[in-house]
Formats: C-alpha cells, structure tokens, sequence
C-alpha cells in the first residue's frame, strides 16, 4: 500500500504544462464554487418545498469530485453514490436536467422519477446516484469487467463512503476486482462520519486503504481537501489502470459540512469540531494557494462566482418552467405491455 503523506497545504500540481497552468487552476476552482453554491441553493429550495424526499449534499468535499474528473475521458463510467449532486456537475452532466430532476419534473435527468438520488445520464457514462448503501460497487466491477472483455481501454470510477467499507458487498467487489484484474477505480470519500456514527465506532482498523491492499488492490490515501493531490492521484491511478494491471483504490479524507441529510439532527458531533473543520475548507484552501502563487485576480473570482450564479438561476428557471408528468404515464416503466394474442 502507498500510503501518502497528509497535506496541511495544497501542493504544486506536476500534471499540467505551465501554458495551460492558469486556465486549468481557474477551471477547477469554477467546478467547486459551482457544487458549493448548487448545493447551498438546493437546500434553500428543499427549505422550500421546492425540492422533496431525500436530499444529501456534497457540501465540504468537492475536491473530490472536482480532482477525479479531471483524467477521465468520456467513454469512461462513474458510478456514484446517493451523495452525487457534486459527481454529476463534475461529470459534466446538465446543472438544468439535475435541477428538474429533484424538482421531479419530467424534464430531469431521469424523468423525475428518481429525484436527489437517482441521477443518471447515459450520454455521460454516469450511472448514479445508487441509495442502497455499497449496492453500486458490484454494478462497479461489472461495468469494468465489460469494458475489458470488450478490450476497452476504459476506466470505470466508483466513489463510495467509508461507511460501505462495512458491507459485504465492498469485500466481494474488491476479492472479485482483483481477481479478474478490472479496470476498476474504487474512491472512498472518508469524511469519517457513517451517517451519525464516527469511524472510530464501526471500523477496528481506520486506515480504510489498508483494507484495500489485503486483497492485492493497489491503494493510495490522499487529503480529500486538496484537488490536486486529489487529481495527482487519480492521474496516477489511470495510468495504471489503463495499463492492464488491475483495480486501484483511493482513500480521500476529507470532512461534510453539513449533517448527513436534510433529515438530520445531527447530534453526533459538535458546532466548534465543524467549525474546526471548516478551517480545511477546499475552496478556501484552494483560492488561498491561487494568491499566493499570484495565478488568480480579485476580479477572477468574481467573475467564476458571477459565471456560477448565473448558471444556477438558469437551472432554477428550468426546473420551474419544466411540466410535470402526465398521469396518463405513470405506470411507463413500471408493468411490461402485454403482447396481444
């Protein structure tokens, strides 16, 4: 296992020529200040009955989201969990489509039918948002398992929390993986709290990577906070896994913001632990690193918040003009038709 050291700092990025450095830099703090303010906006609008059922956001880890998408290509999958507003935008999937789809409106991603949780958009290679707790892992490993009985050259991500690394399912998709030698990447978002329970509590050993390498997987623990040690390891992980070798497992430490749901009391943890936390902020951290090395302007940000603000109201706009469904096809999807004799 390769165990990387914890960063109190963003560290210098080796992945990108200087020509191209600034406009990298600054697209990568675009794709977080848009997953903080979409979800930020999400709740002010589930405060409003504007969005109902479940509703988990991805407040405080959007580097991680943001670091992995940046070594992916288009043919390949992502296979995310109910916490997937972050992946989604990341991905690339339309801000309008996933807005209407947890309006539930018809014009969402998966018709309204799936809301917070079910995001979906096969033009994108992303296949959820999954709800049951490690259920998307073997779906996972099965998508890899194509690509590569397909001679595929494609990788297929799977983020995941710590807390599935409890389920059996995570024991079988990694025994399973390495055994097949897929081109599987497993990225667990540890932001130490399983719901309302603290790792310390579920896990013997908290070192979830090590897990990972007693099934001869390759795997890497990162700071979750910083998006290019998020990204360093992730072009890593590619490259290994593009090469045959087999699955590769990324641990990122990070830290939500927010309680596990919108249905959540959260009175597991403390204001002042939080607050502590929030002195690790990714974007904080991030913009700071950008000023220091003289690679962004005030006028910058400004310009990616104003270019953010905009692209929300636009998708809020969207979401309210969008029709709801027709009850005459409420039962589409749900009973076959019946063939005629």
């Amino acid at each position: 296992m390769n165990t990387k050291t914890m960063n109190t700092q963003i560290k210098d990025s080796p992945t990108k020529k200087k020509s191209n450095e600034r406009e990298h830099l600054h697209h990568l703090l675009h794709e977080m200040v848009l997953i903080r303010r979409y979800e930020e906006k999400a709740a002010e609008l589930y405060q409003a009955t504007k969005i109902r059922g479940f509703l988990h956001l991805y407040i405080g880890e959007e580097a991680i989201a943001v670091g992995v998408m940046q070594s992916l290509n288009p043919e390949d999958s992502v296979v995310a969990t109910y916490r997937e507003h972050g992946h989604a935008l990341a991905r690339g999937v339309s801000a309008d489509v996933i807005m209407a789809e947890m309006y539930g409106k018809l014009n969402g991603c998966s018709r309204g039918r799936g809301g917070s949780m079910h995001l979906f958009d096969k033009t994108k290679r992303f296949f959820g948002g999954n709800a049951i707790v490690c259920s998307h892992l073997p779906l996972a490993v099965g998508i890899a398992l194509a690509d590569k009985m397909q001679n595929k050259p494609n990788v297929t991500v799977c983020f995941l929390g710590e807390g599935a690394v409890a389920e059996g399912e995570f024991h079988e998709s990694l025994n399973l993986g390495s055994l097949w030698q897929t081109p599987t990447l497993f990225v667990v978002e540890n932001n130490l709290y399983c719901m309302g329970t603290a790792l310390r509590y579920h896990e013997s050993n908290t070192n979830l990577a090590e897990k990972a390498a007693s099934y001869n997987v390759q795997s890497v623990q990162v700071d979750g906070n910083d998006v290019l040690a998020v990204e360093e390891a992730t072009r890593e992980a590619c490259d290994y896994l593009r090469s045959g070798k087999g699955p590769y497992f990324i641990e990122a430490i990070t830290y939500r913001f927010r309680p596990h749901s919108m249905f959540d009391a959260e009175l597991y943890r403390n204001k002042a632990e939080v607050e502590e936390a929030k002195k690790r902020d990714p974007i904080i951290l991030f913009t700071n690193y950008l000023k220091d090395k003289k690679l962004i302007k005030d006028e910058d940000i400004q310009a990616i918040e104003k270019d953010v603000a905009e692209t929300i109201q636009h998708a809020v706009d969207f979401a309210e003009a969008s029709p709801w469904e027709s009850l005459e096809d409420l039962t589409r999807f749900v009973y076959t038709e019946r063939s005629q004799p």
